[in-house]
């Protein structure tokens, strides 16, 4: 384990908690997931032998029984919806977006409702349902129909809003370069992030911290920073990680 001093604040912060005899909610989602690959299994094995539950949001038109078969004995996993077949409809000058206000809402529903039937019948034991947009982004006139297609909760990323018509269960921490190289972001700027969002949450936000993942493009940095994250957190008595589901008293 590679912790050095980095880590130290989270430490210091943890014990501030379990001093106040409080404990932090945090829960992992990983994005874009729809075959077994070996950067798969190296997340459900990191995740397993530390006891951390693991929401996949697995892109329904891209993947099958492989994936099915091979998390079907996973008690740890949970499956949730990751739009249809993460393809971006915006335009060249806008931010990518599949759930957007190009095409008609009964197109984008559409899909949506085979994604949540398809992922249902595929992973009937673990099936969240729940909605992760890809890129995280959803036009707003969408949200209020996805209680109609049988969606309990939909997963962004960022503070969530509270009174929309739909619970929310939303990431914070992305481990993911996305404006750089990709891989990894440095360890002190993902602690420093961590430590931020458990202040707030010290001062009265009852929300759940979200981790965010992709291991499609994790680097070594991104695994070590994991690895890490688990080796200081998984036992510690101020912090509980969290199934979606759990989260969300489904």
């Amino acid at each position: 384990m590679s912790e050095g001093m980095s880590w130290e604040p989270l430490r210091r912060e943890l014990d501030r908690w379990r001093a106040a005899d409080r404990v932090a909610r945090l829960w992992l989602r990983d994005d874009d997931a729809v075959e077994p690959t070996p950067d798969l299994e190296r997340l459900l094995a990191l995740a397993g032998e530390n006891g951390i539950p693991l929401t996949l949001a697995v892109i329904p038109a891209l993947t099958g029984e492989a994936l099915a078969a091979r998390l079907a004995a996973e008690e740890g996993v949970a499956v949730a919806v990751h739009g249809w077949s993460h393809t971006n409809h915006a335009g060249p000058e806008r931010k990518k977006q599949e759930l957007g206000g190009e095409r008609p809402a009964e197109v984008v529903l559409g899909e949506l409702r085979a994604g949540w039937q398809l992922l249902k019948r595929l992973h009937p034991a673990r099936f969240l349902p729940a909605l992760v947009p890809p890129w995280n982004r959803i036009d707003a006139a969408l949200i209020p129909a996805l209680p109609q297609l049988a969606f309990a909760a939909l997963s962004v990323y960022g503070r969530a809003r509270e009174g929309g018509p739909i619970p929310l269960l939303n990431t914070h921490v992305d481990i993911i370069d996305w404006h750089g190289p990709r891989g990894g972001r440095s360890k002190e700027e993902l602690v420093a992030e961590l430590v931020a969002e458990l202040r707030d949450r010290f001062a009265g936000n009852d929300e759940p911290i979200g981790v965010l993942t992709h291991h499609l493009v994790h680097d070594d940095a991104a695994w070590d920073f994991l690895a890490d994250l688990f080796a200081v957190t998984a036992d510690h008595p101020a912090v509980s990680w969290s199934s979606a589901a759990t989260l969300l008293k489904l």
